[in-house]
């Protein structure tokens, strides 16, 4: 008989010869096989941007500040429980959106990088309403580091080494610290793909974490640098410090690039349904920034709005949302992005249904003509929501109509609330006929 061979790890094992040398030369092959692999595992877990001995400088300070933080927080605990209560702006509706985070589920759809085709006429309707309020105040993250340095310098040591969630705040770095991060955001200016620098991972975990991210110039990003930026902060910072991060660094660059381009860049793009991760900070930091701005195109809502369209979003998310968004000075796109949530049909509070209706009511007396978008949203509401509306909120949608009339969309929205009184008065309700 022939030699019976075995392939093993890579080596051939006979099986000729005592069963003792056999086994001892197995093993050996199985120990050599499992060093070559964790040979090649240190070898792609290597990070070639920043030096060792400075990643443990980093991580030194970072201890230290934390230390300091828990010497000071025993004093301030309580202020700084009662300041982040006072941060809760939603209301009732957005209570629970801390256990909501995780629901969200990705789907990251299909986005056609052709330019969105967006009505002139429609474009210039929508621009009648805009406010132009912050066209002279538009604040950077430049801006405002630069504003918390300048009160720095004026403050009194012992406020240097407080630390509060809520705020800014800015340090004393070491030289070789802004030399290098300077050096991350020089790399990441030309970042198309592969590995973020491993310093780079490191500043969420960091106090002053805004004043680190400043001096890597997240203005002279690659847009495949943002989408990586994003997928980090959403991971590793919290609903607030994210709403911070989204509005100063992520939508004036989607905005820039919208104005510029005429359209979105895909990672950028990609970048906003990460952000949607925690959908807290994405409707705080993004949506109502953008609405509240007063100078929103519609074809920055056509974008925005389809990233809302295409996810998942806890209910009580989007609920808090609509009801801000109602009581916001109006503007063409926030009639947008009301129909986009609205066409989601969730299943509203009482208290977010009110406020949209009550939102409609308040144009009973506006004089101006008021765009096609606006009727839409109406008739939205209406088919959406015609079962949960009172007959008193029927009636005045129906005064409403009479003073605000749109040729087709009005005819609509009458079908609508008679078609429900129609069904009730035959079901024997309380509902009457028309």
């Amino acid at each position: 008989m022939g030699k019976n061979n075995k392939i093993r790890g890579g080596d051939v094992i006979t099986s000729s010869g005592p069963l003792d040398k056999q086994i001892e030369t197995a093993s050996l092959a199985r120990q050599k096989a499992q060093a070559k692999k964790m040979k090649r595992k240190r070898e792609a877990n290597e990070e070639e941007y920043m030096p060792e001995d400075l990643t443990k400088k980093i991580l030194k300070n970072a201890r230290k500040q934390m230390e300091e933080e828990e010497e000071e927080g025993q004093e301030a605990s309580m202020d700084g429980a009662s300041k982040r209560m006072r941060h809760i702006s939603l209301g009732e509706v957005s209570k629970a959106e801390e256990s909501e985070e995780e629901e969200l589920v990705e789907n990251d759809g299909d986005y056609d990088e052709g330019e969105v085709v967006i009505d002139p006429k429609d474009e210039a309707d929508l621009e009648r309403f805009m406010s132009k309020k912050d066209t002279n105040v538009k604040r950077t993250l430049f801006d405002i580091i630069q504003a918390k340095m300048d009160e720095k310098k004026v403050e009194v040591t012992e406020t240097m080494s407080q630390y509060d969630p809520t705020e800014m705040n800015i340090r004393e770095l070491d030289p070789e610290v802004v030399e290098m991060y300077k050096e991350v955001g020089a790399m990441l200016a030309k970042y198309r793909g592969g590995k973020i620098p491993k310093a780079f991972k490191l500043i969420p975990k960091l106090v002053n974490w805004e004043q680190i991210l400043y001096l890597t110039n997240p203005d002279k990003w690659s847009a495949a640098a943002m989408y990586e930026a994003t997928r980090l902060f959403a991971s590793n910072l919290n609903p607030r410090m994210c709403q911070r991060f989204y509005a100063l660094v992520l939508l004036p660059r989607c905005r820039d690039d919208i104005d510029e381009f005429s359209k979105l860049n895909f990672h950028l793009y990609q970048s906003l349904h990460k952000a949607l991760y925690k959908p807290a900070a994405f409707f705080k930091g993004i949506l109502l920034p953008l609405c509240d701005s007063g100078t929103c195109t519609l074809r920055e809502a056509v974008i925005f709005g389809s990233v809302l369209q295409k996810a998942s979003i806890p209910m009580f998310h989007c609920a808090a949302a609509m009801l801000k968004i109602a009581e916001m000075e109006y503007t063409g796109a926030s009639s947008y992005f009301l129909r986009m949530l609205i066409d989601k049909k969730y299943a509203l509070p009482y208290k977010a249904l009110d406020a949209l209706v009550a939102h409609f009511i308040r144009f009973r007396t506006d004089e101006r003509e008021l765009p096609v978008l606006w009727h839409q949203t109406l008739l939205a509401l209406c088919q959406r929501y015609k079962n949960d509306l009172n007959e008193k909120q029927k009636a005045a949608i129906r005064d409403l109509v009479k003073i605000k009339f749109h040729a087709q969309i009005t005819q609509a929205i009458r079908f609508e609330l008679n078609e429900q009184g129609k069904l009730k008065h035959r079901e024997g309700g309380d509902g009457m006929e028309f």
